[in-house]
């Protein structure tokens, strides 16, 4: 990692769901601590609307995020890179920390199953943020 505030990338491959939920986390627990980014090998256009209003439940706004195309220079931009179901289409880069989180896509579930992810995300948030970033 650099010398700066860590940089962590969140792909998924719609960029509308586990990776945008990732996000604001990470922003809203990391605040200025850590550089956050999120993309997708096919992303969507829009945000998940059961997303958007499990992560409302939490106080976190995500509504004004737009899915994202993944980008070559996102990932070499970035320090650590967290996948989520994204496999062969995420580019690997020497020397970046890659991390593949196994998560339940929330596209098309209902509002418990992705509660249920977005608890799983923060607590695996928590504790990405506690190793990278202590003093957040």
């Amino acid at each position: 990692m650099s010398t700066e505030k860590p940089s962590v990338l969140f792909v998924c491959v719609h960029n509308a769901g586990r990776s945008q939920m990732a996000a604001g986390y990470l922003r809203a627990l990391g605040g200025d601590s850590v550089e956050v980014r999120s993309a997708g090998s096919e992303p969507r256009d829009q945000i998940n609307p059961v997303a958007i209003e499990a992560m409302a439940e939490e106080g976190i706004d995500i509504t004004g995020n737009t899915p994202k195309i993944l980008t070559v220079d996102a990932v070499k931009e970035s320090d650590i890179v967290i996948t989520m179901g994204c496999g062969d289409a995420c580019p690997i880069f020497p020397g970046k920390r890659y991390e593949d989180w196994e998560l339940v896509d929330p596209a098309g579930k209902d509002i418990e199953t992705v509660r249920r992810v977005r608890d799983d995300i923060r607590s695996r948030v928590e504790a990405l943020l506690a190793e990278i970033a202590p003093a957040a």
